[in-house]
C-alpha cells in the first residue's frame, strides 16, 4: 500500500477491507449456490429469494440503530462485536440442515454484517481525513469490496465443485478472526460526543414497512394481489411508514435526520445508491439462473460467466475516485448509473440472440460492471464526506438504508417480473392449460427447473422472455434515476450560480 497511510493506517484499513470483503462475498458467492441449495434442501423459488431476502433486510433493520449507537457507545467497540457476531453467525448458515434454518441463519448473518458495514465506514471516515490519504483509503476499500464481489461467484462455485455448499458460509469464520484481531490493535475509538438515545421508534416502525412490501411483492400472485390478506399487508406497510416519517420528524434525535437531504451531493449520492440497486445487485441474484438453466453451464463455468459482470468493479474504483476529483461527482455518478443501463440493454439483446451464449453475453455483463464499478465507491465517498464527521455514522446508515431497501423490494420485484414473463409466453404458448398449472409451471423454469411437462424448447423461450423482461427493467429504471440523480446535483450548481450572480 502506499507510504503515505501510516503503520497504525495500514491496519485500521487492512481490519476494513476484510470486513468489506467478508460482506461482498455474502452478496456474490450465494447466488451461485441457490441452484445447489434448491437440489439438496429441496428449496423452491421463493424459498431461494428469501434466502437472499433475508439478508437484505436483516441488513436495513439494523443500519440505521447501529450509526446512532456507534455514535454514542464507540464505533471501534460496535465494530468488534459485530465482527464476532458475523463469524458466529457464518457458522451457524454453515450447519443448516434444512431450508428454515437457513433463513433464519442468514437474517442473523444479515444483523450482524449490516452492523460490521456500517461501522467500517465511520471508522474509515474517521481515521482518513484528509484528502490524498481518504482518496487512497476509499480506493483500496472500493478494490476490495470490487474483489469480494467479483471473485464471489468463482469461489462460490469453486467451493460447490470441490467441497459442499457449507462452506461458502464457513470460510468466514476464520477471516473474521483475523480481521477481529486486526480491528482490536489497530482502530482507536471515537465517538460523536452529541449523540442521542437509540430511536427506538424509528427502527420498530421502518423495519415492517420494508418486510410487509417485500412480503406483498413475492406472495401476492399467490394470495391474489387484491385479496383481502394481500391488502392488508400492503395497509400495513404503508401505515409502518408512514408512522416511521412521523417518529423521524417528532423525534428530537432521530436516526434518520431528513435535513441532510437539504445538502445537494449528499441527497444526489443517495439517489446514486438506490438505483444501483434497483438494477445491478438483485440481477446478481438472477443472472446465476439464467448461466445455468438458460445456457446449460455448470456450477463452476457460471462462476466463471459471472466474472465478467462483477470482475469490473474490481478494476474501476480507483480510477472512479480520480475521476470524481477532477470532474465531481455530480457528474461521475450520474455516468456511471447511465453506464450501467446500457449494458443492461445489451445483455437483454444477449440474451435473446439466435445463439445465445456467454459470449453473447460479455458485452453486456462487463459494460454493467464497468457502470457499478464508476458509481459505488464515488457514492459512498460523498455520502460520507458530504456531512460533518461527527455525523458519519448516521450519514452511513442511510446510505446503507437506501442500498439495503432498494435491494430487498427489487429483488422482490425482480423475481416477480421474471416469472410473470415467463408466465406471459406461456400463456401464449399453451391457451389450453389452466391458470394455477401455468403459474406453477412458470415458477418452475423462473428458479431454473426442469419442467418434464414441457417441451425444452417451450420452457427455453419463457425462460428468454422472462430474462428479457427483468433486464428491460433493469435497464430502463436506472436510466431514470441517473436522469433524477443528475437532476439533483444539477440542481445545487444552478441554484448556487443564481446566487452569485443576481440580476
Amino acid at each position: 500500500m502506499p507510504t503515505v497511510l501510516t503503520h497504525r493506517g495500514i491496519v485500521v484499513l487492512l481490519a476494513a477491507c476484510l470486513a468489506c470483503l467478508m460482506f461482498g462475498l455474502e452478496i456474490s458467492s450465494v447466488p451461485t449456490i441457490l441452484p445447489t441449495l434448491e437440489k439438496v434442501l429441496n428449496a423452491d423459488f421463493k424459498q431461494l429469494q428469501w434466502v437472499m431476502n433475508a439478508y437484505t433486510i436483516a441488513v436495513t433493520t439494523v443500519l440505521m440503530a447501529v450509526g446512532t449507537i456507534a455514535d454514542r457507545c464507540g464505533r471501534k467497540r460496535v465494530f468488534l462485536v459485530s465482527i464476532v457476531a458475523f463469524g458466529l453467525a457464518s457458522l451457524i448458515c454453515g450447519l443448516a440442515d434444512n431450508v428454515p434454518m437457513l433463513i433464519a441463519a442468514r437474517f442473523l448473518q444479515g444483523l450482524s454484517g449490516g452492523a460490521m458495514l456500517i461501522c467500517q465506514l465511520a471508522v474509515l471516515s474517521h481515521e482518513f481525513q484528509e484528502g490524498r490519504e481518504r482518496a487512497i483509503a476509499w480506493g483500496w476499500w472500493g478494490v476490495i469490496f470490487g474483489v469480494g464481489l467479483g471473485f464471489g461467484p468463482i469461489v462460490g462455485g469453486g467451493i460447490v465443485a470441490l467441497s459442499s455448499w457449507q462452506w461458502v458460509f464457513l470460510i468466514h469464520v476464520a477471516v473474521a478472526i483475523v480481521a477481529f484481531l486486526l480491528a482490536l490493535f489497530g482502530v482507536h475509538e471515537s465517538k460523536d460526543p452529541g449523540a442521542g438515545k437509540l430511536d427506538l421508534a424509528g427502527i420498530l416502525t421502518l423495519s415492517p414497512a420494508v418486510f410487509c412490501l417485500v412480503f406483498y411483492i413475492t406472495q401476492g400472485q399467490e394470495l391474489g394481489f387484491a385479496s383481502p390478506a394481500a391488502l392488508a399487508i400492503l395497509v400495513l406497510s404503508i401505515a409502518s411508514f408512514i408512522a416511521f416519517l412521523i417518529a423521524e420528524k417528532v423525534s428530537k434525535r432521530p436516526m434518520f435526520d431528513f435535513t441532510v437531504f437539504r445538502i445537494r451531493p449528499f441527497s444526489g449520492a443517495i439517489v446514486g445508491s438506490a438505483a444501483m440497486n434497483i438494477s445491478y445487485w438483485p440481477f446478481m441474484i438472477y443472472l446465476p439462473i439464467w448461466f445455468h438453466a438458460g445456457l446449460g453451464l455448470d456450477s463452476v463455468a457460471t462462476g466463471l460467466a459471472l466474472l465478467a459482470y462483477t470482475l469490473p468493479t474490481l478494476v474501476m474504483p480507483p480510477l472512479a475516485e480520480r475521476l470524481s476529483l477532477r470532474y465531481q461527482p455530480g457528474i461521475i455518478i450520474p455516468v456511471g448509473l447511465a453506464t450501467i443501463g446500457i449494458g443492461f440493454m445489451l445483455m437483454k439483446w444477449g440474451s435473446a440472440a439466435p445463439h445465445a451464449s456467454w459470449l453473447t453475453m460479455l458485452p453486456g455483463c462487463l459494460i454493467a460492471g464497468a457502470g457499478l464499478g464508476i458509481t459505488n465507491t464515488p457514492v459512498t465517498n460523498t455520502t460520507t464526506g458530504s456531512v460533518s464527521r461527527d455525523r458519519a455514522g448516521m450519514a452511513s446508515g442511510i446510505d446503507m438504508s437506501a442500498r439495503m431497501i432498494s435491494l430487498a423490494v427489487n429483488i422482490a420485484v425482480m423475481g416477480f417480473i421474471l416469472a410473470s414473463g415467463v408466465l406471459s409466453h406461456l400463456k401464449a404458448a399453451l391457451p389450453d392449460l389452466d391458470g394455477a398449472r401455468l403459474y406453477r409451471l412458470a415458477e418452475g423454469i423462473a428458479a431454473g427447473n426442469p419442467v418434464p411437462a414441457l417441451s425444452d424448447d417451450i420452457a427455453h423461450d419463457a425462460l428468454v422472455n422472462g430474462f428479457g423482461w427483468v433486464m428491460l427493467y433493469g435497464g430502463i429504471g436506472v436510466w431514470i434515476m441517473a436522469a433524477i440523480g443528475f437532476a439533483t446535483f444539477r440542481a445545487r450548481s444552478v441554484r448556487r450560480e443564481a446566487v452569485q450572480c443576481p440580476d
